[in-house]
């Protein structure tokens, strides 16, 4: 069975973001989500491409899954 592999570097593609590790890390410094009770996907920064995307990864528990956990971390 084929697994591909992802990091946040594909994810950042997926999401139709700059992707080296220098423009994630940008990003990460210049995008917070400052209340705990808000979703990834409804931050404001999102187009609602993405936010659909992310949603839709956590929803269906995808292979995206951790890799979107991981950056909605990163943002808090």
């Amino acid at each position: 069975m084929y697994t591909p592999e992802h990091d946040l570097s594909v994810l950042f593609q997926q999401l139709g973001l700059p992707h080296s590790h220098d423009e994630i890390t940008q990003f990460i410094e210049t995008h917070k989500i400052d209340d705990d009770d808000q979703l990834l996907a409804a931050a404001s920064f999102w187009s609602k491409s993405q936010s659909d995307f992310l949603s839709a990864s956590l929803k269906d528990d995808s292979e995206w899954s951790e890799l979107v956990d991981e950056l909605d971390a990163m943002l808090r």
